[in-house]
């Protein structure tokens, strides 16, 4: 479980949903990245909700600096006994996840995606998976997580994640949490960091699903355009 294991393609990769909540000018948190609580009480729930229907969840290791998030299902807010919490998943693709950082507390099942540059050592309780050479290549990985018996995967962030889920269309399904204010400036985190779009690039298209007032805010849905609705293949991304 501790030692690194190589990564390699696979037929299938789990129904991937993306969530995230954005101030109505798209960043997700407030000026260099400190933390910004947008989503409402009623988001909240909805992604506790999201977290507990999943099998894992993905954020890159900029958002377990920033935050040191646990990744587990709140079941408090849910009003729930505990249950099971999901599998976490963090891209850290040159080993600067910190020796006490939360998500390797072994609270829960990890999954520390690195590259084959990274010489770090993780906990033995840790499953370290290389995939990429220079950096994780999360098409490779999310192949990996299928064929750990993953099927339904929630990626939360940060930008660079975001990005490179969307742009690679890695996803089924699209759920942004737009909070009634708006942060501005040049150094809080937009929705999607990485290369710029020109004008001669392709743009990522999606369809719009649905559009759902949520408390003070609205969350909005979407899937890849042309792709529709998710076929029975990935059944399991529709909201619980």
């Amino acid at each position: 479980m501790g030692a690194a294991e190589a990564a390699a393609p696979g037929p299938h990769r789990p129904a991937v949903w993306v969530n995230c909540a954005v101030s109505l000018d798209g960043r997700l948190a407030f000026a260099g990245g400190e933390r910004a609580r947008l989503s409402s009480e009623a988001d909240l729930y909805r992604v506790q909700r999201l977290r507990a229907h999943s099998e894992a969840i993905l954020v890159g290791v900029g958002t377990v600096i920033k935050d040191d998030p646990s990744l587990r299902v709140h079941w408090e807010l849910l009003g729930e006994p505990e249950g099971t919490n999901p599998t976490r998943v963090i891209v850290d693709g040159s080993g600067r996840t910190p020796e006490r950082a939360r998500v390797l507390d072994g609270k829960a099942p990890t999954i520390l995606a690195t590259s084959e540059r990274s010489t770090r050592s993780f906990p033995p309780h840790v499953r370290t998976v290389v995939a990429g050479r220079d950096r994780v290549d999360l098409e490779v990985l999310f192949l990996r997580l299928y064929e750990f018996g993953i099927r339904r995967l929630m990626v939360e962030g940060g930008s660079g994640i975001l990005s490179s889920v969307l742009r690679g269309q890695l996803f089924d399904r699209l759920t942004v949490y737009f909070a009634p204010v708006l942060i501005g400036g040049t150094t809080a985190p937009p929705m999607l960091a990485g290369p710029e779009t020109k004008g001669t690039d392709p743009l990522t298209e999606l369809a719009l699903v649905s559009v759902e007032r949520l408390g003070p805010g609205y969350v909005a849905t979407y899937v890849p355009k042309d792709r529709g609705e998710p076929d029975a293949s990935h059944a399991a991304i529709r909201p619980p």
